[in-house]
C-alpha cells in the first residue's frame, strides 16, 4: 500500500515508533506573539493515544 502523502509531511516516526507532529499557530501572524509563546511552539510533541494507529496506519 502506498503512505498518505498529507501525513508524510506532517508526521515523523521516532526510533522508538511514536509519532510526532508539529504545534499549531507557529505559520503567520507571529508578530503579535510573545517570544514566550513562540519558543513554547518549537517543541513537537507527540501525537495523542487515540490517532496514533490511524496515523501509523497512513504512514506505512
Amino acid at each position: 500500500m502506498k503512505s498518505h502523502s498529507g501525513a508524510q509531511k506532517r508526521f515523523k516516526k521516532t526510533s522508538n515508533g511514536k509519532v510526532r507532529r508539529q504545534q499549531t499557530k507557529r505559520n503567520h501572524i507571529l508578530t503579535k506573539k510573545s517570544p514566550k509563546k513562540k519558543r513554547q511552539l518549537r517543541r513537537a510533541p507527540l501525537v495523542d493515544d487515540t490517532d496514533r494507529d490511524r496515523v501509523k496506519r497512513m504512514l506505512g
